[in-house]
This record gives structure tokens, sequence and C-alpha cells, in this order.
């Protein structure tokens, strides 16, 4: 299979993707086409078809499509003109290929993430975290497998995992150095901040927001697990159940990035840098290799608000 991540600039293509999304839209002249987003485990790739005629069969998105077309360079990102497509068959495909993944080690990361939990020395908060990651498996299944995002970064089987236990790395670091942060409290924050995207996002391969992620989002969805959970743990202290849902709810730092609040406490404000370092430096990351590696300025970023540009080797 020639995967998404191995095409290169001018290439011919005849091979099959998972269309994750379709659009019909309209050029300028008023012509329809469509706009695709195709995906294998390796990325995704943006395709258009500019014309929809007989060697373009009917297919509708989260399909198995089977994509004839040649790779172009596109404001310095590569995109596919298809030619022809049609539905791709039971047999010709393993669904298997068309799911991205962390390529770190799963199960050594969740090992970290107890480490982490087993340094914890207040008793209720480290109680509140192996209720969840050690003692409810199906919970741990779960989060080992389940995407940080649809798209912007992590956006992968194993991502939410990889994206948490960066976050508490930063944390430990954090709280090693600047001796007010109450470590417990923040590390429990760092490895708790994220799990309501296990209900804002769906699972792969859709990997798509939930009714309730549209709805709520993720940090009150998160902010409500927890706090129902620590009903259940004997004598958990009430400021300190506060506090560590402060942390949930102000991670994003500003109201204008969906937090309810903004950080009010040092481990609060600690937690949203750690947070929006690992997404941001995930996200460059992600469009450097996504880029066309012959090229070192690769455009305009709209999240950046800047020219990409490849460092100098």
């Amino acid at each position: 299979m020639r995967y998404i991540g191995e095409l290169r600039d001018g290439e011919m293509v005849s091979e099959t993707y998972l269309c994750k999304t379709k659009q019909t839209l309209k050029t300028k002249a008023g012509k329809n086409y469509y706009s695709l987003l195709l995906q294998d485990k390796s990325g995704t790739l943006d395709a258009k078809i500019w014309e929809l005629s007989a060697g373009i069969d009917h297919f509708e998105a989260m399909e198995y499509i089977r994509v004839d077309g040649q790779v172009i360079s596109f404001q310095g990102t590569l995109q596919l003109n298809v030619k022809r497509v049609r539905r791709s068959q039971e047999g010709e495909y393993d669904p298997t290929d068309f799911v991205p993944t962390t390529d770190k080690n799963i199960d050594l990361m969740y090992s970290e993430i107890l480490k982490f939990i087993s340094s914890v020395e207040q008793p209720q908060l480290r109680k509140l975290l192996e209720s969840f990651f050690a003692d409810d498996k199906t919970f741990a299944a779960n989060f080992k497998k389940h995407s940080a995002a649809k798209s912007v970064h992590h956006g992968f089987v194993g991502g939410l995992l990889e994206h948490t236990l960066s976050v508490v790395k930063l944390c430990d670091y954090y709280a090693k150095n600047y001796p007010l942060i109450n470590r417990d409290l923040l590390i429990a924050a760092a490895i708790f901040h994220d799990i309501g995207k296990m209900e804002e996002l769906s699972s792969f391969p859709e990997n798509d927001y939930t009714d309730e992620g549209q709805l709520l989002g993720h940090i009150y969805i998160g902010t409500e697990i927890i706090s129902a959970r620590m009903k259940t743990i004997p004598n958990f202290p009430t400021q300190l159940g506060s506090e560590l849902k402060h942390c949930i709810l102000a991670h994003h730092g500003e109201l204008e990035y969906g937090s309810p609040k903004k950080p009010a406490i040092i481990e609060a404000l600690a937690l949203n840098f750690a947070d929006n370092t690992d997404a941001k430096l995930q996200t460059m990351t992600e469009i450097l290799n996504g880029g066309d590696e012959k090229m070192t300025w690769l455009g305009l970023s709209r999240l950046f608000e800047s020219n990409i540009r490849r460092t100098t080797i």
C-alpha cells in the first residue's frame, strides 16, 4: 500500500483510502466539484474532484474508496487531484491501515502514567486517580486508544495518552523548579485534564465530535466526570476537590479558548502552560512532517498566523 505519508509532489496514485469527509462545492464559475479529506494510518490528504464525469462513481463519507489521480503541491501542502474513483470492495483493503496511530509504545506510556499516579502522596487524590486508571479496566482500555483531537494535534490512536503524558512530564518539571506548586494537585490535574475528550470525540475511524461534545465540550464533561467520582472517595477534602476542578476548568487559560474560568491558582497556571506547550509544539511538528519535504517555506498557518519555515539543518 502507498501510504499518504509517503506521497510526493507530481506522483500518480492508484490506491484505496478512507474518505473521511466529502463536500459538494462550487467553483467561481458555478461548477460543482467534490472536496474530500482522505485518510490512512499515516495521516490525511486533501483531495479534489474537479470533473464529475462518468469515471466518478457514487460514494459517501466514511467509505473506503479507490482513487486514481495526481499529487500536487498547493500552498505548501500536498493535494490529490482525483480523476477516477469507485467504492473499494471487501478484501481489497485492511481496515487497520486507515487508523492513524502513535509511533510510541502505548503500554509503556501507560505504565509511566501509573508511576506518576503512585508518586502522588495525598491519599484521597491518589485513590481518585487509581479509581480511573488502575481499577477501571474499561476506562484504561478506552484511554489508551483515544485521540486527543479531531484534527489539530494528537488526532490519532494513542494521541490522548501521548499528549497527557507529555503534559504530566512538563508539570513534573514545573513542580520541581517552583516550590510553591502543590505537586500532588498539579500532577493529578495534568493526568485528568483531557479525560472529557473520551466523550467529546467518537472512536476511530470517525474520530468526530459527538452530540455531547458539541453541546458541552470536553472541559465541562471532564469536570463533571471527576466531580461525580470524588463523591465515591471517602473523606475527599472539599477544598482540594474545588482546586482540582478549577485546574480542569481553567486549563485552556482564556475564556475565548473555551475555559469557563481563567487560572486563579499557580497549579492551574502551570497546567495551562504545559497543555499549550505540548499542543502547539505537536501541531508545529505535524505541519512540518506533513508538508512537502522539498520546500523550505510551507505556507501560512492560520493557527500560528505565520508563514511556516523549516529550520536549516
